[in-house]
């Protein structure tokens, strides 16, 4: 579950504080029937008027130019936006904005999405979560203790080759420019955990260094789980990497595992960018224009958990998704903690001896985090 269902109680008790009035009020998406609403904003119509009444409370507080635009209205071009990279002639003369009118616009509701992180974006914090969060991964790839894949997210931007600094911190291993992300989902694709935008040549570990969700996870706030990382990121004591060199049947069975769950993540970004083809360019690099892109992509983040809530599919596939990213190293490798490298073995031990493993060996290594 993307949020959990007191928070999603609470939303819905503040939505029918707003009384009846609201809710009797035409909206401009009931111009659309149901297939275009689809094709236009790549949502469903219960989603939509979800996502718009839970915007309405939030933009109370928000100064709009005059005359102001109702919610709807607002929504509807953020929708279409994110949808398709661009906004349509259609939306824009239903609306009566212009291109350069619905930048304003796209601004105000990505921070107000962004806002709303707090609510639709969940990371498992109480220890029955983190159990039944980690025994859903279990089921998946075998591993125990895990609560979520970590990975970093490239957004494609475009900046100019002439300005040569700043091209060359946007270009990333794969060799284009880019922002990322550090995102952390759930083995079921939902958005647990998603922080900073940074340019393009930036190390993963050095995000998860000096990420908020990081420092809790190495602090032991969130005890002793996992986090699936890939070869970007150095073994840890709750940053699970694979084996670089397996040696046996055992470890090469665990990296297969590994690799299972860490395609989780890929399978979600793919979803993402599907769903909100913003993501596939977001625009030009500018100074101080990586919090307004760090706000679009929250706001993805923010509406895919809802979708996903209301269980609508993304669009069919459109164009090639670009890969998970591999992993930036710096030159000089990181020292590894003994302790993690013992943890991790006494995992590939007690569970991956043989193909078909015995449930009797799932808590084997527990007993390792006592002395880390």
């Amino acid at each position: 579950m993307a949020f959990a269902l007191p928070v999603w109680l609470a939303v819905q008790e503040e939505l029918l504080a707003q009384g009846d009035a609201d809710c009797a009020t035409p909206s401009c998406f009931d111009e659309f029937d149901d297939e275009a609403l689809f094709q236009v904003f790549h949502l469903t119509r219960p989603c939509i008027a979800f996502i718009t009444d839970a915007v309405r409370i939030r933009m109370k507080n928000v100064p709009m130019k005059k005359p102001a635009m109702s919610v709807d209205a607002t929504v509807m071009v953020a929708l279409n936006y994110y949808a398709h990279g661009v906004s349509s002639v259609d939306v824009l003369q239903r609306v009566a904005q212009s291109q350069s009118d619905c930048l304003a616009i796209i601004c105000t509701v990505s921070r107000v999405f962004a806002g709303m992180s707090d609510l639709f974006i969940s990371f498992p914090l109480l220890r029955n979560a983190r159990v039944n969060v980690a025994s859903r991964t279990e089921k998946l790839c075998r591993i125990p203790n895990v609560l979520g894949v970590l990975a970093p997210a490239h957004f494609k931007i475009r900046a100019s080759p002439y300005e040569k600094e700043t091209f060359r911190s946007f270009v990333n291993t794969l060799g284009y420019t880019s922002v990322v992300s550090q995102l952390i989902c759930d083995c079921d694709g939902n958005i647990l955990s998603v922080e900073k935008c940074c340019v393009g040549s930036t190390f993963e570990q050095e995000m998860w260094d000096s990420s908020f969700k990081g420092k809790e996870m190495e602090e032991e706030l969130h005890g002793p789980f996992w986090v699936i990382g890939g070869k970007g990121y150095t073994l840890s004591k709750h940053v699970l990497t694979p084996v670089s060199e397996p040696a046996n049947d055992r470890e090469t069975r665990f990296n297969e595992a590994h690799t299972k769950i860490h395609n989780v993540m890929r399978t979600t970004l793919g979803s993402m960018k599907r769903r909100f083809r913003c993501l596939m360019q977001l625009g030009f690099a500018q100074e101080g224009s990586l919090d307004k892109k760090s706000n679009i992509i929250k706001a993805c983040s923010v509406l895919h958990n809802i979708a996903k809530k209301f269980s609508v599919p993304p669009p069919p596939v459109a164009g090639k998704i670009e890969p998970l990213h591999p992993g930036k190293k710096h030159s000089v490798p990181s020292e590894i903690n003994p302790e993690a490298l013992k943890c991790r073995q006494e995992i590939i031990d007690g569970n991956f001896s043989t193909v078909s493993m015995s449930q009797d060996h799932v808590l084997a290594f527990s007993s390792c985090f006592q002395t880390l």
